[in-house]
């Protein structure tokens, strides 16, 4: 049968700007349904009779089903297509690492997996514990893996032949899963993201079953309530046994493709080989130890500048966040009143500004005049006094936001 739309919570926002208060955090862009959804309404609505048949779940029930999932262990194959209308982030991630006289390694997992950020590809994951994961992106002819076990975080580049390592203390705690913080890679972790609240802005019901990677799945939808908002709806697929998120897909309301669309073409839940989690770095390879990156920024003066950049950032406040739901937009004021370089100020690497120019727009209101970043989830009003408004809404909730605000 159809989904139980009549089911949905009541109190929809009308979209103008409702209330600001201080944000403790903001989420980095990619995780965008946690960014964009501050609620989810939990709806008693029964699953269609679909291929495969499977019992009838409430939402209520499957996201219960979801939280209550306990594989520690697993190995699959994934594959990882991101279309935000973004150029490329592969030579633009090198183009913000760390200053250290251009002898960094292209092993370090915190500006290679930034390519995940555009574009198709495949991945192969293995999980084991907490202590135990590994992460490889297959490309044409090579490889790129991060392996973490114990106290160890490996990356290895087979192109350049290249290693990284790291012990987990010396990054406190942040490469204590494969990933680096703020970079959701498996259908999990985006569906952790989207289901982050709860509330009645949101619509979700359950969609009819599927089969995924060979297995039988539930499909959870979650759709906004309110105008505004970039993002026409979630869906994740959901393991019909396990409770596992298989499949994780964000449909932009800009219509196309999906925007993001994550999913398992293979999946194991039995206890990976222990040999998924030892690496060597083969002969010849250059090993970079994460404290050498550390001492050469160092020698390079990057530490001093780190350091000065922190003393300028001594006023920052955190962001206000203004609005709520889907239509929430996070307002941050640079300190300084800083607004956007300009062309040849030299502020940034040419790389960036080639970026920046491809995707702004000039746009006023009675908060001024500032420039748009647009993607087709995540935009940004720069203002020219040094404000920034950041949020998967339109442009023009952006602009009517920086109205408000002022």
């Amino acid at each position: 049968m159809a989904p139980n739309d009549s089911a949905e919570t009541n109190g929809e926002a009308t979209g103008t700007v409702v209330g600001r208060r201080k944000a403790a955090r903001y989420i980095v862009p990619f995780a965008v349904a946690g960014v964009a959804a501050a609620t989810i309404g939990l709806v008693p609505a029964l699953a269609d009779s679909g291929d495969p048949e499977l019992p009838d779940i409430t939402a209520q029930e499957l996201i219960e089903k979801i939280a209550a999932s306990d594989e520690e262990q697993l190995s699959g194959t994934l594959k990882v297509s991101t279309d935000l209308g973004i150029p490329a982030l592969g030579g633009l991630a090198g183009s913000f690492a760390p200053e250290t006289g251009g002898d960094g390694s292209s092993a370090s997992p915190d500006a290679k997996l930034m390519e995940l950020a555009s574009g198709t590809h495949t991945l192969r994951v293995a999980v084991d514990g907490p202590d135990k994961q590994r992460l490889s992106i297959l490309g044409e002819g090579s490889e790129y893996s991060v392996v973490h076990n114990g106290d160890d975080v490996w990356g290895y580049d087979s192109e350049s032949n290249e290693v990284y390592h790291a012990r987990s203390a010396e990054k406190a705690g942040t490469e204590k899963r494969a990933t680096p913080e703020g970079v959701p890679t498996t259908p999990k972790e985006l569906a952790e993201e989207a289901l982050a609240a709860a509330g009645d802005t949101t619509s979700v019901t359950v969609d009819g079953t599927a089969q995924v990677a060979g297995r039988d799945a539930y499909q959870l939808l979650i759709k906004p309530k309110q105008s505004g908002s970039t993002v026409k709806s979630v869906t994740v697929a959901v393991d019909a046994s396990t409770g596992v998120p298989l499949k994780f897909t964000l449909a932009p309301t800009s219509g196309g493709k999906a925007a993001i669309d994550a999913g398992f073409t293979k999946v194991d839940f039995s206890k990976p080989d222990a040999s998924s989690f030892t690496f060597t770095p083969p002969k010849g390879a250059k090993v970079t130890e994460a404290e050498e990156l550390k001492d050469e920024a160092g020698k390079h003066g990057a530490g001093d500048k780190a350091h000065e950049d922190l003393g300028a950032l001594k006023d920052f406040k955190g962001p206000d966040v203004i609005g709520e739901g889907w239509n929430t937009v996070a307002e941050i004021e640079i300190p300084g009143g800083a607004g956007l370089p300009t062309q040849g100020s030299g502020d940034m690497p040419a790389q960036a500004q080639q970026f920046l120019d491809a995707l702004g727009d000039k746009v006023t209101g009675s908060f001024g005049s500032g420039t748009v970043f647009k993607t087709r989830l995540v935009n940004a009003l720069m203002t020219d006094d040094g404000k920034v408004y950041v949020g998967a809404v339109t442009p023009d909730a952006l602009v009517k936001a920086a109205d408000t605000a002022r």
